[in-house]
């Protein structure tokens, strides 16, 4: 069986060098020396100030959220995995959302001007599949309307917009190290600024609201252990050589694939991480009969993200007509650091079939 993703796993006994460390150190979990490493080396990698490592990417928008003292209107994107609005509504907000653009699938400076009032608090937007939108725009719009910029970057860990991270981008962005991602510690997140005094926030928040007998505020526990930290700590060493690797996958499909109106469009001044391997299909019965090909021999493709977050039962409805078309009509299909070439001819060949 084929799933649309199979998580890394590094050589076992790569891993095994850094459990034998925590055995060494008996700390397990609470800011451990692995976890104060992992920080430092994803610091130097992506080239900014400031990484916090957290539980899951969550639980990294939450305390992005309450770290801004976030209440009342978010402008947000329809086009997303629930965790994007279940967090805004969490911390007890409203998620406004804004339509996506056509081609990017991501919200852009346009949609999220027209959506600001005197209720907005936040905008808190996704980079879709690792898709940069315009970006200075978006930062000239909140700079305008003194509003924080939160970018929910799940997908984008490793993508390089105009030379340096994305994470560069916004007041403050997040990331999931989920093991479904292109890296990953099993579970895991990240929140990521430049800002000193909003990162010595959010460090506070992580571990209760308090350092040893000092109390500061009622904070949530977002610490994570010194097993996940050991696996990213192996995983980064690796990332280089899965992201070439899953861009070979990529262009392989791009060559065989021969969908209608495939239109969408990864910004051209950026480096791709290929965190997933989306298709826009012409309509959604194409794309049912491309699942049902694929699951008949046992290819379970993923409809990311399905349904468009606006018209979920427990949200205030709001029209996002473009969202809402093309969340009924993008597949992503499987992806992986070790998926083979024959099993990427197969599926192409089965998605191409579903148009005859």
């Amino acid at each position: 069986m084929l799933h649309v993703t199979k998580s890394f796993l590094p050589d076992l006994k790569e891993y095994v060098s850094y459990l034998e460390r925590i055995w060494e150190s008996n700390h397990l979990t609470n800011d451990g020396p692995l976890l104060r490493e992992l920080e430092q080396k994803l610091r130097d990698y992506l080239q900014v100030e400031h990484v916090i490592f957290v539980t899951n990417g969550t639980i990294a928008l939450q305390l992005a959220l309450k770290a801004l003292q976030v209440k009342g209107e978010v402008i947000t994107t329809p086009f997303s995995y629930c965790a994007t609005s279940n967090s805004i509504l969490w911390e007890g907000s409203t998620p406004i959302f804004a339509d996506i653009d056509a081609n990017s699938l991501t919200v852009e400076s346009a949609q999220i001007k027209s959506k600001i009032t005197s209720n907005t608090q936040a905008i808190l937007t996704t980079h879709v599949y690792g898709n940069a939108g315009d970006l200075e725009a978006q930062e000239e719009v909140a700079a305008a309307y003194n509003i924080p910029l939160i970018y929910d970057g799940a997908h984008a860990f490793g993508v390089n917009y105009k030379g340096k991270s994305i994470f560069n981008y916004g007041t403050v962005s997040t990331c999931s190290f989920h093991a479904t991602k292109v890296f990953h510690s099993v579970e895991g997140g990240a929140v990521v600024t430049n800002d000193s005094k909003l990162a010595a926030k959010i460090i506070e928040l992580r571990s209760f609201g308090h350092k040893n007998d000092d109390y500061f505020s009622a904070g949530i526990n977002g610490k994570n252990s010194e097993f996940h930290a050991a696996m990213g700590l192996v995983n980064l060493g690796h990332f280089d050589q899965i992201r070439n690797y899953r861009k070979w996958a990529c262009e392989l499909y791009d060559s065989l694939l021969q969908v209608p109106g495939n239109a969408i469009q990864f910004n051209p001044v950026m480096e791709r991480n290929y965190s997933y391997y989306p298709v826009m299909f012409p309509n959604e019965v194409s794309l049912l009969k491309a699942v049902s090909k694929l699951n008949a021999v046992q290819i379970n493709p993923r409809r990311y993200f399905y349904p468009s977050l606006n018209t979920l039962s427990f949200v205030d409805k709001q029209s996002c007509p473009v969202s809402e078309d093309i969340a009924l009509r993008v597949l992503c299909l499987p992806l992986s650091a070790e998926i083979k070439e024959d099993e990427i001819r197969l599926i192409a060949d089965l998605v191409n079939q579903s148009f005859n």
